[in-house]
């Protein structure tokens, strides 16, 4: 048995990126930024921040698009995919979570309000 599951809270670090392919599928890319803090052995508190790159296919990705912007929370559930690609003759290599779930938290200007979105 084996699960791929992906589940993250946290802010849009730039408004999301929502595209077409030519054969009028949506696909959006956003990125989720998620905070860790701790404290260090000399106690000093420390805070990490970690960059997820996210896609959507469909009517998931035009709901993100619309409602989605820098800054917003959000909670998404996907997969781990990873995927390579060439540029300049260097192969690359790119981990990102293809989301299947969001649930918008916070209103435009209330981070305590959940937002009615018509999934």
């Amino acid at each position: 048995m084996s699960v791929n599951k992906a589940t993250i809270i946290g802010r849009l670090a730039q408004d999301p990126e929502l595209k077409y392919t030519q054969n009028g599928n949506a696909v959006v890319n956003f990125t989720l930024v998620t905070n860790e803090r701790y404290k260090t052995k000399q106690g000093d508190m420390k805070e990490e921040a970690q960059f997820h790159k996210c896609f959507a296919w469909g009517k998931t990705a035009e709901l993100i698009g619309e409602y989605l912007s820098k800054g917003r929370e959000t909670y998404i559930e996907g997969k781990i995919k990873n995927r390579s690609y060439e540029k300049d003759d260097i192969k690359r290599y790119v981990t990102e979570i293809e989301v299947q779930q969001v649930q918008f938290l916070g209103g435009k200007g209330d981070n305590n309000k959940t937002d009615d979105v018509p999934f």
